[in-house]
């Protein structure tokens, strides 16, 4: 399934999100609209406790949400069933976290490959496929080394192979550099930034980074569960 490119890929309409229960509950989203649209990195940003990484997780299918509505490539994910949920996320969203979620025993090559094996992708291409990702990162020649072999950058980068490897439609990463130096940092959003080009897919970052501010298309604030600033930027990377 292809969006147009005038389609948002993810679209979230009135979103509410109470978390907890009872005395305890938070609504950490209050009626948020976010739409996704191919072709371009969005940030999202807030203090921390703001409701980014809970909107990232509604929009990402990994949460559904207490009211609104939540929409991929147009189709609504109201009243679908975990499964089904599962289904989209691995079809059409890519995850990326600080924190890298590499198996240790597996190398990047097997760790890319390991996402299209959940895809029930054991063609005899799987192999290339995995190796393709990892060269549109830059680590054709890190295949087979083991996650312990490989620097932070590195590991994101093999982070980020596996979330583009099954041509998701939409790349959700949440606080991508927070882990890094400057450089590696701006080395991993260069790569995102390129990823982003690609009008068939859109990127969502969510960040307290003001260092990849350059590599935006566009930057969302979000304070105390509501969107409180929008603004289009021209990155000054490419």
């Amino acid at each position: 399934m292809t969006a147009p490119m005038t389609a948002p890929i993810i679209e979230g309409v009135d979103i509410v999100q109470r978390l907890g229960e009872g005395a305890g509950q938070v609504e950490a989203l209050k009626g948020v609209s976010l739409s996704l649209k191919g072709g371009e990195m969005t940030l999202l940003m807030g203090p921390s406790g703001s409701g980014k990484t809970t909107l990232l997780s509604v929009l990402g299918c990994m949460l559904t949400p207490t009211q609104g509505t939540v929409r991929i490539l147009g189709r609504a994910t109201t009243d679908a069933r975990p499964e089904d949920l599962a289904e989209i996320r691995r079809q059409h969203v890519g995850f990326i976290f600080q924190s890298y979620h590499l198996f240790p025993t597996l190398t990047a090559v097997e760790n890319v490959l390991l996402v299209l094996d959940v895809r029930s992708d054991r063609s005899s291409g799987a192999f290339a496929k995995a190796t393709e990702a990892l060269a549109t990162v830059g680590l054709s020649h890190k295949t087979n080394s083991f996650p312990r072999e490989l620097s932070g950058g590195e590991q994101q980068r093999v982070a980020i192979a596996r979330a583009i490897v099954g041509n998701a439609s939409a790349i959700l990463a949440d606080e991508p550099t927070g882990a890094l130096d400057s450089e590696n940092g701006h080395a991993i959003m260069t790569v995102m930034a390129r990823i982003a080009k690609d009008l068939s897919r859109t990127v969502l970052v969510v960040t307290h980074d003001p260092r990849i501010l350059p590599f935006a298309n566009r930057i969302v604030r979000i304070e105390d569960g509501r969107i409180v600033g929008e603004e289009r930027v021209s990155p000054k990377h490419q």
